[in-house]
């Protein structure tokens, strides 16, 4: 089987499979009462907070990683 065929196939699935998460919707789209709940306790910011450094750690990770890679690029004189 070609790759194009694969990708294909696994495109078609994926859309197929996306469609049963459209049948979880409520009444009102813009209720959600986990959400609501944790705004009002203000533990809401907790998790901003987690997801901010998460970011950031991968963003730091990425910079780190970019820095290896091109002192080691300019050691081998690769360009």
């Amino acid at each position: 089987m070609n790759t194009m065929k694969r990708v294909s196939l696994l495109f078609l699935y994926l859309i197929f499979l996306s469609g049963n998460l459209f049948a979880q919707a409520t009444a009102d789209p813009d209720y959600v009462p986990m959400a609501d709940k944790m705004r009002e306790d203000g533990k809401i910011w907790v998790v901003v907070l987690v997801v901010a450094l998460v970011f950031a750690g991968i963003a730091i990770n990425m910079l780190r990683i970019d820095f290896k890679l091109r002192k080691i690029e300019k050691e081998l004189n690769i360009k």
